[in-house]
C-alpha cells in the first residue's frame, strides 16, 4: 500500500471519528436531558445517538475504498 494511500484512509477514520464524537457528545446530553424529564422518549432519543455513529461506519467504508480492499 502507498503511503499516500494510508494517510489518506487515516485521515477518513480520524475525521469521521472526531465527527462521531461530536455528535454522541451534544445528542447524548440532550437526550439524557429529555429522558429524564419524558421517559417514555428513550426510545426515540436513543435511536438519535445510534445514527450519529452511522458517520463512523460511512468513515470505515471510505477508507477502505481508498485501499483498495473493496
Amino acid at each position: 500500500m502507498d503511503g499516500m494511500v494510508a494517510i489518506g484512509a487515516g485521515i477518513a477514520i480520524g475525521l469521521t471519528g472526531f465527527a462521531t464524537a461530536y455528535a454522541q457528545s451534544h445528542i447524548g446530553a440532550a437526550a439524557v436531558g429529555a429522558i429524564a424529564e419524558k421517559p417514555e422518549m428513550y426510545g426515540q432519543l436513543l435511536l438519535l445517538v445510534v445514527l450519529s455513529e452511522t458517520i463512523l461506519m460511512m468513515g470505515f467504508v471510505v477508507s477502505l475504498r481508498i485501499t483498495g480492499l473493496i
